[in-house]
């Protein structure tokens, strides 16, 4: 015996997790999509109904039941189909969360066979373990709300029918071609529910990749959010996030740190002698400068503008200065010339090593001073504070 509850899994396994993971604001070419995924799952549906009507016939070709019986389910299963088919292509189900409107169509196909269970009891077994294909598709779909609610209907009709009434209820087995019908019940439905199987295990393995996908995007989102995106460093609000953080980690292990306030000297005017976009690879190219020349444990980021905010845990006063001052000579001696014939960027910076009454802020401040004296002095230098 079959039933409408298969859809085709290696086809639409990989475009079901896709809409899984897809905003209920969906785009036209998603709701397009799921439409093409009902579409199937009914086509499964037809199939399904028209292998179970095939046993039935047997039956009734063998005298256990009326030659209506075999039609009768097979237009019943096909007015259910119908009906869903056309809330489907109404657009019905996409205004649901579950735009399979799973519970309903359990419930229909569930009242379906509880009807020809009560009404060919000599064959209600076959009926009977329909269900549990039907519910094996449900589960692949169904929130536990849905599935108690579905499981409590169930539990319902088989009391009435077992305990509320003495229908002989049974499984002919006298001919051969009884026996055949019956063993093909059960084929057909372990089948069907091995389908099912097949389905739910490659639908895991997919949304597996899927998570891992979106774990890696949502770890990009995250770096991309703390970096500036023309130089790459870090940019304001996390170079500060870092800063507090080495100012706590320094104070709680007793360990020097310094930090240097970065300025480009006379940025302005090579803004205003060569345009902007030539500004920007100053700007890139002194960034990647920085970062080929400091160690692993250093921070990096733009403070705002041209200035820059270099962070040196684990430094202290004289080997932060000659750290500073060798970025500088770096930084003086690249040639430039390649954005433009003459062009010379030079670097000034405030070097400060935190005290034990700093607070962030404090120490910024004294490392903003120490850059305001190096700049007074006539820039291009390193002065420390």
């Amino acid at each position: 015996m079959s039933t409408a509850a298969t859809s085709f899994p290696e086809r639409s396994a990989a475009e079901v997790a896709d809409i899984v993971l897809t905003p209920e604001a969906a785009a036209p070419e998603v709701l397009a999509r799921r439409a093409r995924q009902r579409r199937q799952m009914y086509i499964g549906q037809v199939a399904s109904y028209s292998l179970g009507a095939f046993v039935l016939l047997l039956y009734a070709y063998d005298g256990a039941v009326h030659m209506n019986v075999p039609s009768l389910f097979w237009v019943g299963g096909l007015l259910i189909i119908g009906i869903f088919a056309v809330m489907s292509e109404a657009g019905v189900g996409d205004k649901h969360t579950d735009h399979y409107l799973t519970v309903f169509q359990i419930s229909a196909h569930m009242a379906l066979q509880f009807v020809f269970l009560v009404s060919v009891p000599a064959i209600g077994i076959a009926f009977v373990s329909v269900l549990f294909l039907i519910f094996a598709f449900g589960t692949l779909r169904m929130t536990s709300a849905q599935a108690m609610l579905t499981w409590a209907i169930a539990t319902i009709a088989l009391a009435a029918v077992f305990l509320g009434s003495d229908l002989p209820i049974g499984m002919p087995v006298a001919t051969r071609l009884q026996r055949i019908a019956s063993m093909l019940c059960f084929v057909l439905v372990i089948g069907q529910c091995a389908f099912l199987g097949l389905f739910g295990a490659t639908l895991r393995k997919i949304l597996y990749r899927r998570s891992i996908e979106l774990k890696a995007a949502y770890q990009r989102i995250e770096e991309l959010a703390e970096l500036d995106e023309l130089t790459g460093s870090y940019n304001r609000r996390c170079i500060m996030r870092l800063l507090d953080a080495e100012v706590e980690k320094s104070r709680q292990a007793s360990a020097p740190c310094a930090i240097a306030l970065i300025d480009l000297d006379w940025f302005k005017r090579i803004n205003d002698a060569h345009g902007h976009p030539v500004g920007d690879e100053v700007l890139r190219t002194f960034a990647i400068t920085i970062f080929a020349n400091i160690r692993p444990d250093d921070h990096f980021g733009r403070y705002g503008g041209e200035e820059f905010l270099l962070l040196l845990p684990g430094i202290a006063n004289e080997a932060a200065s000659r750290m500073l001052d060798r970025l500088r000579g770096i930084v003086a001696e690249l040639d430039w010339s390649a954005f433009s014939p003459g062009m010379r960027v030079t670097i000034s910076a405030g070097v400060v090593t935190l005290r034990d009454n700093d607070t962030a802020d404090t120490f910024l401040a004294r490392a903003d001073s120490a850059l305001y004296s190096a700049k007074a002095q006539g820039r291009n230098r390193i002065a420390m504070s």
